[in-house]
């Protein structure tokens, strides 16, 4: 069974020490004469806090956050009117003092007792998390075992990174309403945390004992400072004449590493991000938080293995892609997209679910893109799916990596009425990572010695070399000069 902890325990066990300083000042009294007065009473005796929520400061993993944790045994965790005006309080003070807030809900919403006014805080709450965001501010949240109604319809929602315990009922609406209101239980395995992960409502399903350690790799990357002045690249290297069908071919070898293996290998305080927030997930694109060397950023990454296995890139990985350019838009983080993709899905799904408008908005929210942006063409690179994570500020390239408007066969077919000329369409279109260097496309190579597949580790490191590299120093280069490359020459 799932460990179910108070609010005091939980910052015990999740803050350095187990230590924190309280920022809660005492509510005001109930009237003692009153049923609400008595309640309130019984609940300070049985869960040994003034009120539903504990808020304060402490560290995590050296990380100095701010914090706003419930104590489900006051009430249930509801917010009365005086738990709204701690839960501002705090976090107003969170980003005047320029902290990372951390929330732990666990809350069966607002408080009865108080009706329509303590219903109506949710509203002020939630502008007062959305200015700390806008402040450029990373806001955890951990949803513990229950969080509903109009909690998790407001400050339990607006996580730059999303997590909840094992087990743990998170859900709008409150099953046993459910039931008392239309006479039948609320589908079973809904309103789960494990369910809602898998449909890309939360970013990850963590027990309390690992809470730290997620917690922390991810403020590593979220408050993490510029890049230091990265090592000097090594000596350039020649790199061998290969033909645009023979690199084809290599970038489509099974055993190719990937971005998966690119993290693995190349990257560090590595956090992944699940789905779109808004209850899409696609296996085909990678989101996440990483390091690579000093450098902190946000990856968007088409995971080719995936789409090549059953899971083709639709609409909702653009999605979840523009979900990461507008995560590190917020918090001036430098993104680094992965282009390696066999082309979007072709399917009346993808069609009606929006594909091309879906590319167009990935064009869009890149060229005007506020933080620096890499782009890493790490092997094919077919059509819109492509192009959509292409325009940025520098454009990596490894050796036998390819960008075409569609796959040689198509093209080919088009062209020819046949797809048996890929190979002479490939070389006449200019697709090499040779051609895209000579043409001012992209700005560095990657070499393989002589295939990525031959050695994967080494071309992994080689790779997240290049990345740091690219990330030190870069600003942002903004629409017009990240669209004068591709203008052609006078």
């Amino acid at each position: 069974m799932t460990e179910r902890v108070g609010a005091r325990e939980l910052l015990r066990r999740v803050l350095d020490d187990g230590a924190w300083t309280s920022w809660d000042t005492p509510p005001p009294g109930p009237d003692p004469a009153s049923s609400y007065g008595a309640e309130l009473a019984a609940a300070r005796e049985r869960s040994g806090c003034d009120e539903a929520v504990i808020t304060g400061e402490g560290r995590l993993r050296g990380h100095r956050i701010a914090f706003v944790v419930s104590e489900f045994r006051f009430l249930a965790g509801s917010i009365g009117l005086a738990t709204a005006d701690r839960i501002v309080a705090a976090v107003e003070r969170a980003t005047a003092e320029g902290l990372p807030l951390v929330a732990a809900p666990s809350s069966g919403g607002t408080r009865m007792q108080e009706g329509t006014a303590a219903f109506v805080q949710m509203a002020r709450i939630t502008a007062a998390v959305r200015a700390h965001r806008a402040a450029g501010l990373p806001y955890l949240v951990y949803l513990r075992h229950p969080t509903t109604g109009g909690v998790f319809a407001s400050w339990g929602s607006l996580g730059h990174v999303t997590a909840a315990e094992p087990g743990a009922l998170i859900g709008f609406l409150g099953p046993r309403v459910y039931e008392g209101l239309y006479g039948e239980p609320f589908p079973a395995g809904v309103q789960v945390a494990e369910n809602l992960a898998a449909k890309g409502l939360l970013d990850a399903v963590v027990g309390i004992d690992d809470l730290t350690e997620v917690a922390s790799r991810a403020l590593n990357v979220l408050c993490g400072d510029a890049p230091p002045a990265a090592p000097p690249p090594p000596p350039a290297e020649t790199l061998p004449e290969t033909a645009a069908w023979e690199s084809i071919e290599r970038s489509r070898r099974p055993d190719r590493p990937g971005v998966r293996e690119l993290l693995r290998h190349g990257a560090t305080d590595v956090t992944p991000l699940s789905g779109t927030g808004q209850g899409e997930a696609e296996r085909g694109m990678l989101l996440t938080l990483a390091r690579f060397g000093g450098a902190p950023c946000v990856l968007v990454g088409q995971d080719r293995s995936s789409q090549r296995g059953g899971h083709p890139l639709g609409p909702a990985g653009l999605r979840v892609a523009r979900r990461g350019m507008r995560l590190a838009a917020e918090l001036s983080l430098p993104l680094v997209t992965v282009v390696d993709t066999p082309g979007a899905a072709l399917s009346a799904e993808a069609e009606e679910g929006g594909l091309a408008g879906e590319i167009a908005r990935c064009l869009a929210d890149l060229i005007t893109h506020p933080s620096p942006t890499l782009c890493l063409l790490l092997g094919e690179g077919t059509g819109g799916a492509a192009l959509a994570l292409l325009p940025t500020d520098r454009v990596l390239v490894a050796r036998h990596a390819w960008l075409s408007p569609l796959p040689p066969e198509g093209a080919s077919l088009i062209v020819h009425r046949t797809t048996a000329r890929a190979d002479e369409v490939a070389a006449a279109q200019g697709v090499r990572s040779a051609d895209l260097l000579r043409d001012g496309l992209a700005d560095e190579p990657v070499p393989e010695h002589p295939d990525a597949a031959d050695e994967p580790e080494a071309f992994c490191r080689r790779a997240a070399a290049a990345v740091e590299r690219g990330l030190s120093g870069l600003v942002p280069g903004g629409p017009a000069a990240r669209q004068a490359r591709y203008r052609p020459p006078a």
